[in-house]
């Protein structure tokens, strides 16, 4: 089958994607937020309030799944490699494939046709075993396939944006869905979103083909990436700040109901007032790259998300509205931590003898899954080792919980902060002397 022809390469990068095309790329960022947080979130307290599964099991099998998960990532971002070497029509085929699986894995995690409590642990063993790589290589062929689009700082910074507000509108409706419409809503709604993002993909721009003697096709290509400096240099500082993101996801609820003491069901409404602020700032974010650069504004994000979040550390019992305010102010942070990050990553794939993109996201996506683990591995055990316990009202263990969800954070994104500046905005050569806002690419591009 004849491949159509590319809408738009690199050489127009200076032209601005347009809307049309930002769209048909990025509306499958849609889905693949949208079923992340059921994947996540949801599952765990469906499986145990719900069905009644085992909660000590249920975790095993959770935790058996996700690190499934995260370790076949970098193979399969060798297989996206494959995909984009073939041509777009490949990635199209296979990913339409991966879509079929993992909505049917997805029903068949929320609907089990059995009930006895081990053989529903064998049940979602096997849903997420097939859930989880299909969500995977959906998401890195998507990624790679953006990064791979090219263009300059303000370019690259737009084809993320326009996948992550997608996502950002996907991790609302997965939000809402569930509770005002139920699971079989939620389940039907992803199936239709999933297939109107694969059949928008297919307006999208397409990269242009990769090199005959692509070296993702040799054994060695999986590990290309980490032979580069500069990936490893924005790599170590995407870890960081990932970890001080994940720890305050990881304590929300207990910080929610122990430490302000909210009603119930304020979690949503306040998940759902950070990411709708995060929205809403992406224009603002995305100007600002155009002006400054990538790495000066994921800077700024990084110092402003510090300014704002300490304040969480001062709260106490009743004070919801301020805890609002918060929400809303780091979620106006949050497009920095969305859009740079993946930019400035599309860059370095852009520079002549790169690793590719499929290896460089596989790695990507295993490293933010790892970002998951090491928070609830640091946090959880530092918080009963200072003696909090969930539903306690003892003031000690309280003030842990307040210097967990909020001092750590803190400390980790300055952590992350001074590591950004030393490793990627302090310059590199001698002769780095033109500034970021005019030149095609930053100090992280360089060796």
């Amino acid at each position: 089958m004849a491949q159509p022809a590319p809408l738009w390469t690199p050489a127009a990068a200076p032209q601005a994607l347009r809307p049309s095309q930002g769209l048909a790329y990025g509306l499958m960022g849609l889905p693949l937020a949208f079923v992340a947080l059921p994947l996540y979130v949801v599952l765990p307290h469906h499986y145990a309030s719900t069905l009644g599964a085992p909660l000590a099991g249920l975790g095993g099998v959770l935790l058996g799944a996700r690190l499934l998960d995260a370790l076949v990532d970098p193979g399969l971002g060798r297989l996206a490699d494959r995909l984009l070497h073939r041509g777009p029509q490949a990635v199209w085929r296979v990913c339409a494939v991966a879509g079929v699986l993992l909505a049917l894995a997805l029903w068949a995690v929320f609907m089990p046709a059995v009930h006895s409590p081990d053989a529903l642990l064998m049940w979602a063993a096997a849903g997420l075993a097939l859930a989880y790589p299909a969500y995977s290589l959906l998401s890195i062929a998507h990624q790679a396939w953006g990064a791979r689009l090219g263009g300059d700082e303000a370019q690259r910074g737009r084809v993320v944006a326009w996948r992550e507000g997608a996502g950002l509108l996907g991790v609302v409706l997965a939000s809402i869905l569930p509770t005002l419409l139920g699971v079989p809503a939620m389940l039907a709604a992803f199936s239709g979103l999933l297939m109107l993002g694969w059949l928008a993909w297919h307006r999208a721009p397409v990269p242009p083909p990769l090199p005959a003697a692509s070296e993702s096709a040799s054994p060695s290509g999986l590990w290309q990436p980490w032979r580069q400096a500069a990936f490893r240099r924005l790599i170590s500082v995407f870890v960081l700040n990932g970890i001080a993101s994940a720890v305050p996801a990881t304590l929300l609820l207990f910080f929610v109901q122990d430490r302000l003491q909210a009603a119930p069901g304020q979690e949503p409404v306040l998940l759902g007032l950070y990411f709708l602020s995060a929205a809403a700032a992406m224009p603002l974010w995305l100007r600002a790259v155009a002006r400054w650069g990538l790495a000066p504004c994921w800077l700024a994000g990084m110092l402003l998300a510090v300014a704002v979040f300490a304040w969480a550390a001062t709260l106490g019992a009743g004070q919801v509205d301020a805890f609002r305010w918060i929400c809303a102010l780091s979620g106006l942070t949050l497009g920095a931590d969305l859009v740079v990050p993946g930019a400035l990553l599309a860059g370095l794939l852009a520079r002549p003898g790169a690793a590719s993109a499929g290896a460089s996201f596989g790695w990507w996506n295993f490293a933010s899954k790892l970002n998951l683990a090491l928070a609830a591995g640091l946090a959880l055990p530092l918080l009963a080792a200072l003696g909090y316990t969930p539903g306690s009202t003892d003031a000690a263990g309280l003030q842990a919980l307040s210097l967990g969800y909020a001092a750590l954070p803190c400390a980790l994104k300055l952590g992350a902060a001074a590591a950004l500046y030393a490793l990627i905005l302090r310059p590199t050569r001698p002769d780095t002397t033109r500034p970021v806002s005019v030149s095609p690419t930053s100090p992280i591009d360089t060796p």
